[in-house]
């Protein structure tokens, strides 16, 4: 296991380069990369210096190497769309909400996807069955920013039961204030840590409607996979087995039969999580929410390439870790999965 996770870990390094080479390169195909710093009425030598402190004026493979070296020693570049910050600390800054944002949300998606797949699958061709696939194909449809919008009108404006936007009330229970150790960055674990129940019941109510909307299309499909992983498990020897011995079909669904379905549902989960962190840009629009997804598209709006590359490469490094953890879910939940 250790030696698997050591040789995971070096093969980030190339993936990251991969990535870093394309995405460097696609920034400067489609457009300027000093625009973002550039205003029409600056001067001419002002511009010059910019472009040469970008090294605009050499080739791409020496932009890329000059690049590079910065990220390596921790100048990421300086992101226009944080107000002229540095772009480590951006992401340090709105990292934590997103990686929250998708936390809870897998976690609902897991919990939910898995539940109805199984009992979708345990009572199957019934009318729980049908509404079940018809939620599953309802959620695969709906448009994310629709679903928000409907979320938002209905459960925050009209009937008052979440904040309409923010990930905390700054005013009730403002989160970064002295009389609050951050232990770890994270809203909701530093409050749970700090047993600060005020201010834990403020951030839950702000995540809760972006957690559901989020959520909504990966439960859909892990619910779809999960029912079809069931049905087919359901179906082998082994199962039936367990049932001539006796024993309850409570147990037999959850120690023989979920158990091994949840196999090909553990790698869609991973996918999720990564797709989630990098996919929430029209949820933390609409919701307000400070977290990558509305800086990354502030960013491409501005043609803040800097900040776009952060932000790539920050996704990179998530999906690939979530692979990883994925693969090592796999040895616990199949023994006869050998890590090599």
């Amino acid at each position: 296991m250790r030696t698997f996770i050591i040789r995971r870990l070096l093969l980030l390094i190339p993936v990251l380069i991969g990535v870093s080479v394309f995405v460097f390169m696609l920034t400067r195909i489609s457009g300027n990369p000093a625009a973002a710093y550039i205003t029409e009425k600056m001067p001419l030598d002002v511009q010059a210096k910019i472009k040469a402190s970008l090294h605009l004026n050499e080739p791409i493979y020496v932009q890329y190497w000059y690049w590079l070296d910065g990220i390596l020693h921790g100048n990421w570049g300086v992101s226009k769309a944080a107000q002229n910050l540095d772009v480590s600390t951006a992401i340090a800054e709105k990292f934590p909400f997103t990686f929250e944002l998708a936390m809870v949300s897998t976690l609902i998606a897991v919990v939910v996807g898995v539940s109805l797949g199984t009992i979708s699958a345990v009572r199957r061709n019934t009318v729980v069955d049908h509404a079940t696939r018809v939620m599953a194909l309802a959620g695969v449809c709906l448009p994310v920013f629709i679903l928000a919008i409907i979320l938002k009108v209905v459960f925050a404006y009209q009937l008052g039961w979440f904040p309409l936007s923010g990930a905390y009330d700054p005013f009730l229970y403002p989160p970064f204030v002295a009389d609050m150790n951050h232990y770890t960055g994270f809203l909701i674990t530093d409050t749970i840590l700090n047993l600060d129940l005020p201010r834990f019941s403020d951030a839950i109510s702000h995540i809760a409607l972006p957690a559901i909307c989020l959520a909504f299309g990966s439960i859909a499909i892990l619910t779809r996979i999960m029912r079809s992983s069931m049905l087919e498990v359901m179906g082998l020897d082994y199962v039936k087995t367990a049932r001539s011995k006796g024993l309850p079909e409570r147990v037999v669904m959850r120690k023989h039969a979920r158990r091994n379905a949840l196999i090909p549902t553990t790698t869609v989960v991973g996918l999720t999580f990564g797709g989630l962190l990098g996919g929430a840009v029209l949820t933390e629009f609409v919701f307000a929410w400070p977290g990558m997804g509305g800086w990354s598209a502030a960013a491409a709006l501005s043609n803040d390439w800097a900040s776009i590359l952060g932000f790539t490469l920050v996704t990179a490094i998530i999906y690939v870790l979530a692979n990883l953890v994925v693969d090592v879910m796999y040895a616990f939940l199949d023994p006869r999965v050998q890590l090599e």
